[in-house]
């Protein structure tokens, strides 16, 4: 009996997790066809169909689900003889999954450094599909959004969060004259999500008189901060998101007012994958690399 290939596993296992082919090819750096060529000899080699359509995705076969679940333990093996035998280095496949707005505002500016210092890492970067979600199946570690409150995983807090408006010194320079709180009732004002945002600062501003539910409502934060930096109109911000952006000039706070927020970023994981040399070196390399840019972000605080 043949052996399948390595490739042949690990493009299973993509599948199982994405649920397309086009996303598992997206993650193993393969093309669609070279995917379905892999589950093919794969299906020929084991006797049995190990995927099935569903709808416009893919998913696996009851066989095939057993199957993988013992595949799996037999990459886990494989990729922990990668790490003894890379001569000490932190080595093999690392699955991050990311909120948007932190992957926008500062993963994505910075993991040019994490690849330079752990070459032998292999990074995969995906979105869940809400900001508290935290499914083992599509990542090795989470960078979630939410209370902290994640029962049965590893929890490390990365930052906390205040919130307050900002908006594009193109906007204040327009007017010709800073913002006064008055001036919100005929600004266009932009939300993330829905309205809280604004009501809950405008109450914590006395601002009781403003309507808070005017304006256009995005359903992801760095949709609603780019369209403030173009001079759109008003967001509601926060410490962490609008920091570069504020150190930069792109925005700036228009009133002081902060409203603390209950909620912040975390990282999340498994106990037993939060051990994996991997895991920890990016968690550490992530708190590290933050500190920085949070200190430098607080001696750039721009007021309108």
């Amino acid at each position: 009996m043949h052996l399948p290939s390595i490739t042949a596993l690990r493009a299973l296992d993509a599948i199982a997790r994405h649920g397309t082919v086009s996303r598992a090819a997206s993650e193993l750096f393969l093309t669609r066809s070279a995917i379905s060529h892999q589950i093919n000899v794969l299906e020929q080699t084991l006797g049995f169909a190990v995927t099935q359509r569903a709808g416009r995705g893919i998913t696996l076969t009851y066989r095939g689900q057993r199957y993988l679940h013992e595949a799996r333990r037999v990459l886990s093996i494989l990729e922990e003889a990668v790490r003894r035998s890379a001569g000490g280095e932190v080595a093999g496949h690392l699955r991050v999954s990311c909120t948007p707005g932190f992957a926008v505002y500062w993963l994505c500016h910075h993991l040019g450094a994490f690849q330079g210092a752990y070459p032998h890492v292999e990074l995969s970067i995906t979105a869940p599909r809400a900001s508290d979600e935290v499914n083992p199946r599509d990542a090795d570690l989470f960078i979630v959004y939410g209370s902290g409150n994640w029962p049965d995983f590893s929890v490390e807090p990365i930052t906390s969060l205040s919130y307050f408006p900002v908006c594009s010194p193109m906007l204040i320079n327009a007017r010709g004259r800073p913002l006064a709180l008055d001036d919100l009732a005929d600004v266009l004002l932009l939300h993330m999500g829905n309205h809280a945002d604004w009501a809950q600062w405008l109450g914590a501003a006395g601002a009781h008189h403003i309507d808070g539910r005017r304006g256009i409502v995005f359903s992801e934060a760095p949709f609603a901060q780019e369209a403030a930096i173009s001079g759109q109109g008003v967001t509601i911000g926060d410490t962490f998101l609008s920091g570069d952006a504020i150190a930069r000039g792109l925005l700036v706070r228009p009133f002081d007012v902060t409203v603390e927020s209950p909620h912040g970023y975390y990282l999340v994981a498994r106990p037993e994958p939060s051990q994996r040399p991997e895991v920890r070196a990016f968690s550490e390399w992530l708190l590290d690399e933050l500190r920085v840019s949070i200190r430098a972000w607080s001696d750039h605080s721009r007021y309108a």
